[in-house]
């Protein structure tokens, strides 16, 4: 279905778009758990944003040779690798118009914001950046392993919970500028339960506030932002001199430019803008109809296939599994 068209409902929004694209929800249950019912049985909500178009179509992104791009790359080679727990580093360019750029986020909350709580901040960081389809579909397969302490363990397959399109863009230009995620979900149908989207936050369409954290502020962080322990500092991104210098000397900048969120251990936060994005922004996303039934008109079936590494029933049926 693509990446869908917005339309602007008043003479002059203060919006600029930077980036368009796809976006797709995915969630895993518990360690040992067949199933997930609630969300106290989640382990992990992952956002994978696919950007399509924006005001550039090349964007900048981390060294394949770093993070966990780079232990893919390698195990790919059959070398050995020491960098799957290091942050992303390095620089690529990337025609996101020509060629699959991905970016599979984790919510440190396992939900999107609570549209109702506007003031407060949900923690998020980019766990692996690719131009390889096959490595988001790995990373979201099960698996069985052991652990010392616990003996055996069994690691689900994520469930696809929804599909739609996103942009980035910067909202209010000029002195008090700030940048916006927005999306509006094409899957699950609205006339299905739509049971764990809503217990996990996802309505059907929402526009947060991004802000990116600078990885090299060791400050003392504020009250609302110190109950984010964030991520061990191995693990952090280490962005270009032009990307860290949009930081200064605070602690946390617009998405502007998005490439930001192309180096594995960027860390961000999300507040709840609005659930209502042409009221707040002056903006109509519209989106393609899709037939529940019609799993062929499915962006994210069509990108990942139909495969054991993640169960669609949450995404058709809008119910658990």
């Amino acid at each position: 279905m693509g990446q869908g068209q917005e339309v602007k409902t008043r003479p002059e929004p203060q919006v600029e778009i930077q980036e368009r694209g796809e976006i797709f929800f995915f969630y895993r249950p518990k360690v040992n758990k067949e199933e997930a019912h609630s969300p106290d049985e989640v382990q992990r909500l992952y956002i994978v944003l696919r950007p399509e178009s924006g005001e550039r179509p090349v964007e900048e992104k981390q060294d394949p040779h770093s993070g966990k791009e780079g232990s893919k790359n390698k195990s790919r080679t059959q070398t050995s690798s020491s960098t799957s727990n290091q942050g992303g580093h390095g620089s690529q360019e990337v025609d996101i118009e020509k060629q699959p750029l991905l970016r599979l986020i984790v919510m440190g909350k396992k939900s999107l914001p609570d549209p109702a709580k506007r003031s407060t901040p949900y923690w998020g960081y980019v766990e692996l950046v690719t131009t390889q389809i096959e490595d988001i579909k790995t990373a979201l397969k099960g698996e069985e392993y052991e652990t010392s302490t616990r003996g055996h363990r069994h690691k689900p397959a994520a469930r696809a919970l929804g599909e739609g399109i996103y942009r980035i863009l910067r909202h209010n230009p000029g002195k008090r500028m700030h940048t916006h995620l927005i999306y509006k979900l094409e899957l699950p149908p609205e006339n299905k339960k739509n049971e764990p989207q809503e217990s996990l936050n996802i309505e059907r369409e929402g526009s947060f506030l991004i802000q990116i954290k600078n990885p090299d502020d060791h400050r003392q962080q504020s009250a609302s932002a110190s109950r984010f322990r964030g991520l061990q500092n191995k693990r952090k991104a280490t962005f270009p001199a032009h990307l860290q210098g949009q930081f200064g000397h605070k602690l946390f900048a617009p998405a502007d430019p998005p490439d930001f969120l192309n180096y594995e251990g960027c860390e961000f936060l999300l507040i709840a803008a609005s659930d209502d994005i042409e009221e707040e922004l002056g903006l109509d996303l519209k989106t393609e109809e899709c037939e529940s039934s019609d799993k062929s008109c499915s962006d994210l079936v069509n990108t990942f296939g139909e495969t054991t590494a993640y169960s669609t029933k949450p995404l058709f049926e809008g119910t658990w599994a």
